[in-house]
């Protein structure tokens, strides 16, 4: 279990390197917009030492009041939608590059559980995406595990799916 973990870190450490570099190579910055992992993609990037050079800001917002708040998603979308929708998703990646310094932006909404899921969003149901001045991609995963597991996927996926945009 011990090893396994340490390669995990490695993995992570290695893969925030590159991300680091990429972002730098651009001179861009990023912004995250959180909901299901709370923070958690935004403290991943600012635990490598020199992130202020490449992390502009991080926005967590947990409730659908947040989301409209600090992010300017619309009331009516959420409630047309649900949080966890591919519409919500991306607005909150628009608002983070809106409301930041950030040439790129990455935005998470899902339902880590135990709780929440239902039958068209079980739990593990995360909504990705990732926002440029070129442009929005996003997706949808279902992850597996308990809700440490799904959060800690979340945060792996969202950084190698960003690095995967800036090699482009």
């Amino acid at each position: 279990m011990t090893r396994l973990l340490l390669n995990s870190e490695r993995y992570e450490q290695d893969l925030r390197g590159l991300l680091a570099d990429s972002l730098l190579k651009r001179s861009w910055m990023l912004a995250t917009a959180e909901s299901c992992t709370g923070g958690l993609i935004a403290a991943a990037c600012t635990d490598l030492a020199g992130s202020s050079q490449w992390f502009e800001r991080g926005f967590v917002t947990y409730s659908n009041a947040a989301k409209t708040e600090l992010l300017g998603v619309d009331a009516t979308l959420i409630a047309r939608d649900g949080a966890v929708s591919e519409s919500v998703v991306r607005a909150m990646a628009h608002g983070a590059l809106d409301r930041s310094q950030a040439q790129v932006a990455v935005a998470v909404t899902g339902v880590a559980g135990p709780g929440g899921g239902s039958a068209a969003k079980p739990v593990g149901t995360v909504w990705l995406a990732w926002a440029t001045p070129h442009g929005t991609t996003s997706e949808a995963q279902l992850f597996s595990g308990d809700r440490a597991a799904v959060r800690a996927a979340t945060v792996q996926h969202a950084l190698r799916q960003l690095l995967t945009l800036l090699s482009v």
